[in-house]
């Protein structure tokens, strides 16, 4: 297993999680009100917010995320809030999602493939891709950074922003790029909502 692996998951595993919050971004609590319900994927769910979030709101929702904790966390919150008849969870690896098929309506990630490498990168891209329908939205939230430079010491997961765009405009059509900056645990870093469109 990686790194990065056994990092996320002695944050479950600790119960020191800074992502849990009891709502999703309200970037998807927007998109949620804005478009017609369908089919949606969440890669690297966490907890399940968005899933909660997005089932709630009339979709139908799949789950994906590396961690079992985390797969277990989010199947006890979908239970308890009455829309396990509208969620999938699964673990697995985003760069490997041949047991799922499309189409899929709309693809999230807010935070899953910006801790990839570029080989990883490339595959979970082919993957989203392969399940999102023609003109589907993927919305994606990165932590960034400008070159080949470390990530700030709290912001360990980071990617560097030209190869993720790149990489990108290989498979989608960007629509929007919205620059921002994140703070997790008192520490500052670039970062970007990237709305994109299969074509």
């Amino acid at each position: 297993m990686t790194d990065r692996f056994h990092r996320i998951r002695d944050r479950y595993l600790s119960g020191e999680i800074p992502w849990d919050h009891p709502e999703p971004p309200p970037e998807i609590i927007a998109l949620s009100r804005e478009l017609p319900p369908g089919r949606a994927i969440d890669l690297g769910c966490g907890p399940g917010r968005a899933c909660i979030w997005l089932a709630r709101a009339g979709w139908q929702v799949d789950g994906i995320d590396f961690i079992p904790e985390a797969i277990e966390m989010a199947k006890e919150r979908v239970a308890a809030a009455g829309v396990a008849d509208r969620v999938r969870l699964f673990v697995a690896d985003a760069t490997n999602l041949a047991f799922l098929s499309g189409p899929y309506d709309l693809a999230i990630d807010v935070g899953c493939g910006h801790g990839f490498s570029e080989p990883e990168l490339n595959a979970y891209l082919d993957e989203v891709h392969r399940l999102l329908r023609p003109d589907g939205l993927f919305a994606l939230f990165a932590h960034l950074r400008p070159s080949e430079q470390p990530a700030p010491e709290a912001l360990k997961t980071s990617i560097e922003q030209s190869m993720l765009m790149q990489a990108l405009r290989q498979r989608f059509t960007v629509e929007q790029f919205v620059p921002g900056e994140t703070v997790v645990m008192g520490n500052r870093g670039p970062s970007a909502w990237i709305y994109l469109r299969r074509v």
